[in-house]
């Protein structure tokens, strides 16, 4: 993972929304806090390795892309759902559309427009109209949450749970930054705040389908699907985010180093002091998992400049997600 530079944690924590649901019950303000920053990590993690794959499956690197994709799935459906677990942040159906479409009017009516107008001052026209297109989409998004929310607050009305649509990815490919200044915090601000949705709304459809709402599930799925495969992606490519494959496995190592010897580490300490005996194991624990990573990211580093491809470092990547979509 990619450490977050002060300026583009703020911004980041407006378009995702790092305030999050109640605060889990007994659980220290501080801990809570350290847990909402570590899952928009995890989330960002999950997309930009999935990223990294594709760009070592066009590049016929058999063993690094198994490698990213794997470990992708371990930060998403083990380390994010873990620390979402353990500040409670999946509410009920009603609770968690009402997380959504607060969360989407604010990028569609503040976040993105001004994005957008800081784009035109930076002279990057290209981010101004992604800005653009992405606050309409997700006013869209907005509309369709609330229109499920009247379903579900009055049953007999008659009124249908939209589903969305199914959006095709954007293939993401390697490229350069096509902007400056500001403008170019502010796409690694929405990067980061694609992936936390993309990941948010994983889990509010697992929790819509495991009580009954399929359809809800579904529109849940499809935004989901939106914001990595198409939000993400359009951002990724002017933000410059993949490299070689060679450069997209130095950011990772650098990252997940981070994380396991100061971030988590951090953390769990806090909690420790603060009593949060759980959270400070969970911590504990993931910042073992990310040494393991960093160590597995080496090792295909040194073998690709061995001339190979990554070896079988896919299958050494530490603890292995646990959830069955993995």
């Amino acid at each position: 993972m990619r450490r977050v530079t002060v300026l583009t944690a703020v911004v980041a924590g407006a378009v995702i929304g790092l305030a999050g649901p109640a605060q889990a019950a007994g659980l220290d303000p501080q801990t809570r806090r350290n847990a909402l920053t570590a899952m928009e990590g995890e989330a960002y993690a999950h997309a930009s390795y999935l990223a990294y794959a594709q760009e070592a499956e066009r590049t016929g690197q058999d063993g690094i892309a198994p490698l990213f994709r794997e470990t992708a799935e371990t930060e998403r459906y083990d380390h994010f759902a873990a620390e979402a677990e353990l500040i409670d942040f999946v509410h009920g159906n009603q609770a968690n559309l009402r997380d959504s479409i607060a969360g989407e009017e604010h990028e569609a009516t503040v976040v993105y427009p001004s994005f957008a107008e800081q784009a035109r001052l930076d002279d990057c026209p290209e981010a101004a109209d992604l800005f653009t297109e992405l606050a309409g989409d997700e006013a869209k998004h907005a509309a369709r949450f609330r229109v499920a929310l009247e379903a579900l607050l009055n049953p007999g009305s008659g009124i249908v749970v939209p589903v969305g649509e199914v959006v095709p990815p954007v293939p993401i490919v390697r490229s350069t930054p096509a902007c400056s200044g500001r403008t170019e915090d502010n796409l690694e601000a929405a990067l980061r705040g694609e992936a936390f949705a993309n990941a948010k709304y994983t889990l509010y459809a697992e929790h819509a389908r495991a009580t009954g709402q399929r359809r809800l599930a579904r529109l849940w799925d499809n935004t989901a699907g939106q914001e990595l495969g198409e939000h993400f992606a359009e951002t990724a490519i002017l933000a410059g985010l993949v490299g070689s494959d060679a450069d997209n496995l130095r950011t990772s190592i650098a990252g997940e180093e981070y994380e396991a010897t100061t971030m988590y580490p951090s953390f769990s300490r806090q909690a420790a002091a603060a009593d949060d005996d759980r959270a400070a194991a969970l911590f504990a624990e993931i910042a073992h998992d990310e040494a393991d990573h960093a160590s597995a990211f080496l090792r295909a580093l040194v073998d690709l400049s061995l001339g190979g491809s990554g070896g079988e470092e896919a299958k050494k990547g530490g603890r292995q997600p646990t959830s069955p979509k993995a």
